[in-house]
């Protein structure tokens, strides 16, 4: 058997891609985008990740809603893709053409039922009934000069269970100017073979037909069934960033076009350089955070933990796939901690610059590993501190250090913070109001930054805290902050038992690192190494 030859994938050629983000990813429990939200993310889905087609909205949802797809339609028209922007209507008697219509957009993706018990029990109605109110709005969205798909909702129980009134429905409907048929596993209900098996149906009875794709992830298959329905014969995919959705989500962009360039060879128009940074928009703005294990988008994916890793990839990237950071515009790091080895520690060593003899590499190489069976977490930026402290030396002098802060808190009040620093020798002091009481120590900061020194101060980009299990009222709090400036990123954490404590720590730490930055000198020279 030749391990090198390709797979046959003839029948897959160019596969269109549909977000549904701002739908259906918007039906995740406790997600809503503001308006400006929502064209942000179609901003960046239309012209940066290039997807074919976004679904923007339910009709007649809200005065919001109607403000916001007016926005994209305006945007999309701008670019000449309008095209593009598509929104969920429904058999209402006109009113979600009306709508679509007065917001700027032409494309509407009409909801019908793809199931018996659906249309009988939910819309008390005959098939023949359905058909004519279909019909009747079909025709009318033609005169207002729309492109119209045809949801058959609840499809994939449609098959299962009422195949006869779904092939009834569907040998009517394709003789009606509908442009796509969008096929959802509403329940998410399929697994890849039955996938397979009702595509193919689908696909052999009405063969001129383009047909989408809608996966559920119930079962944590709708990637596989996604793959499944392509491989069946579906022209298009339907995703949402993330995979947002309802219950337990859809299927993930990054994930679905990953799985499609790299395993099927299938052509698809996404730039995947910017599938991080779309991402972590959505990450933002919806509240709901990506697991760090989450493929390609996830923190985690691109870092080595294991030091035997670390050495594979210093050795012909014995230890790299398809998936390399760079494609994603992301780069590889090499995790500090109990598992790390010499290999990682080098790693991290040679990005700072610093060189060290194999007998200084061996201790810091053992410190590492205490810090990390007490489960502590390093990160590249503690490593001059850690070798300083190792090698017996002084660690890097703070240019910044805080000489007294006061933070209050009253009840009707805002909190409100008084800050003094010493920087460069020379005091500074500043004071405000914030949502918090760190919120108003940072403010504070800032004010003494921009204000007084006429600087920049990096943006707060992440802010996680972590206590041990137990519920105890003096536990020590982790806090980790990321931050950034354009390119360049910082990630710091404090450890104290008060959390607005751990993250002053954790900003002091961070302040000190942009300033050993601004003026270009490492927090530990090469040459100051040596042991003594």
């Amino acid at each position: 058997m030749d391990v090198n030859a390709k797979r046959d994938n003839s029948r897959i050629k160019e596969i269109e891609i549909m977000d549904c983000t701002l739908r259906d990813g918007e039906q995740t429990n406790g997600v809503s985008f503001l308006p400006h939200e929502k064209l942000m993310i179609a901003r960046m889905l239309l012209h940066d990740i290039n997807v074919d087609r976004i679904e923007v909205a339910s009709a007649r949802v809200s005065e919001g809603e109607k403000d916001a797809v007016a926005r994209i339609c305006r945007y999309a028209k701008t670019i000449g893709k309008l095209d593009s922007v598509e929104v969920l209507g429904f058999v209402d008697n006109n009113k979600s053409v009306d709508w679509i219509a007065e917001c700027g957009g032409h494309v509407i993706n009409l909801l019908a039922k793809g199931s018996y018990k659906h249309c009988t029990q939910q819309l008390k109605m005959s098939p023949e009934e359905h058909l004519a109110h279909i019909k009747q709005t079909i025709d009318y969205a033609l005169s207002k000069n729309f492109t119209v798909n045809l949801y058959l909702e609840d499809w994939s129980s449609g098959m299962r269970d009422s195949r006869d009134y779904l092939f009834m429905m569907m040998d009517k409907l394709v003789k009606l100017p509908i442009k796509r048929f969008l096929l959802p596993d509403t329940l998410g209900i399929l697994n890849p073979l039955q996938c397979v098996e009702y595509m193919r149906l689908m696909v052999r009875r009405y063969p001129n037909t383009h047909f989408d794709f809608h996966a559920h992830n119930d079962y944590d298959l709708a990637v596989s069934n996604s793959l499944a329905a392509v491989l069946s014969g579906a022209k298009g995919l339907h995703v949402t960033v993330n995979g947002l959705g309802e219950r337990c989500g859809n299927a993930p962009l990054a994930s679905v076009q990953v799985i499609l360039k790299d395993m099927f060879e299938a052509k698809t128009n996404i730039k995947e350089d910017r599938l991080n940074e779309i991402s972590r928009l959505v990450e933002g703005y919806s509240g709901i955070a990506v697991a760090p294990n989450t493929p390609v988008v996830g923190d985690n994916v691109f870092t080595q933990v294991a030091g035997v890793h670390a050495d594979g990839d210093n050795k012909d990237k014995l230890y790299c796939n398809d998936l390399v950071p760079e494609r994603f515009g992301r780069h590889r790091e090499y995790a500090l901690g109990k598992n790390s080895g010499k290999a990682n520690i080098v790693q991290n060593l040679n990005e700072l610059g610093l060189e060290l003899t194999p007998e200084q590499t061996k201790a810091v190489t053992k410190r590492i590993t205490e810090l990390g069976d007490r489960k502590q977490l390093v990160t590249q930026d503690d490593l001059p501190y850690i070798v300083s402290d190792v090698l017996k030396h002084s660690a890097p002098e703070d240019k910044v250090k805080l000489v007294s802060y006061m933070v209050s808190t009253s009840y009707g009040l805002k909190p409100i913070a008084s800050v003094k620093v010493e920087i460069d020798g020379k005091e500074y002091e500043d004071q405000s109001t914030g949502d918090g009481q760190y919120d108003a120590f940072v403010k504070a900061l800032r004010n003494i930054y921009k204000v007084k020194l006429g600087k920049t101060f990096p943006l707060l980009d992440n802010y996680q805290v972590s206590i041990p299990p137990g519920g105890r009222t003096d536990a020590l709090v982790q806090t980790v902050i990321t931050w950034r400036e354009g390119n360049r990123i910082w990630r710091t954490r404090g450890l104290d038992a008060d959390q607005t404590e751990a993250a002053i720590k954790a900003t002091l730490k961070m302040i000190n690192m942009y300033e050993a930055d601004k003026s270009d000198e490492q927090p530990v020279s090469p040459r100051n190494l040596d042991m003594e």
